[in-house]
């Protein structure tokens, strides 16, 4: 068995949250900038869209903020900090700096072979495997703390991450369980 083979991984969205510790007027942001979504009958919070980086920030009266749709722990800051800065540009009163903290990070991956998923459920503890539910296996790992869904194509998600150093460490600690286990079969 060959494990040269480095998996690809691929961040999808990392959710991060914000505290401005004080009161915003989403009433006044409304006017500020006709193009943010406000329905507070629907949903309490105000969606503000930026196109770079391209993310949704949700924005709550309370102060607390909501940005999804970063790729990089990078980017979730980056975007957070443009929205009080924009928020501040246009005469909103934001006394303090945002306070960003990575909440999850969704990845997908790629291991380059088959798996076995019919024996990772009873090489492996903390899976489940239920195909007439769901055609992947749920795998909870400990450390670093996350949850992979496992497709016997040899493709991931990997959901919990709180930084991209973790997901990268999760991707390649499984590879090697799973190389381990037998579980892995690349093509010829």
């Amino acid at each position: 068995m060959w494990t040269g083979r480095k998996p690809s991984v691929h961040i999808e969205n990392i959710v991060a949250s914000a505290s401005l510790d004080q009161t915003v007027d989403l009433k006044k942001i409304v006017a500020k900038f006709p193009n943010t979504e406000y329905r507070p009958s629907v949903f309490p919070g105000l969606v503000f869209r930026l196109k770079k980086p391209k993310t949704a920030t949700l924005i709550f009266e309370t102060g607390k903020m909501v940005c999804t749709g970063a790729k990089s722990e990078k980017d979730a800051n980056k975007a957070v900090n443009k929205v009080v800065k924009e928020l501040r540009k246009h005469g909103i009163p934001i006394s303090n700096k945002p306070v960003v903290q990575i909440q999850n990070i969704v990845a997908s991956a790629s291991l380059g072979g088959e798996i076995d998923l019919e024996n990772v459920v009873y090489k492996l503890e903390r899976v489940m495997y239920e195909p007439e539910q769901f055609p992947g296996a749920v795998y909870r790992m400990n450390e670093p703390k996350v949850v992979f869904l496992i497709f016997s194509a040899g493709k991931l998600v990997c959901v919990g991450a709180k930084k991209e150093k973790e997901v990268y460490e999760a991707v390649e600690k499984l590879k090697k369980i799973l190389e381990e286990n037998q579980l892995l079969i690349y093509p010829e």
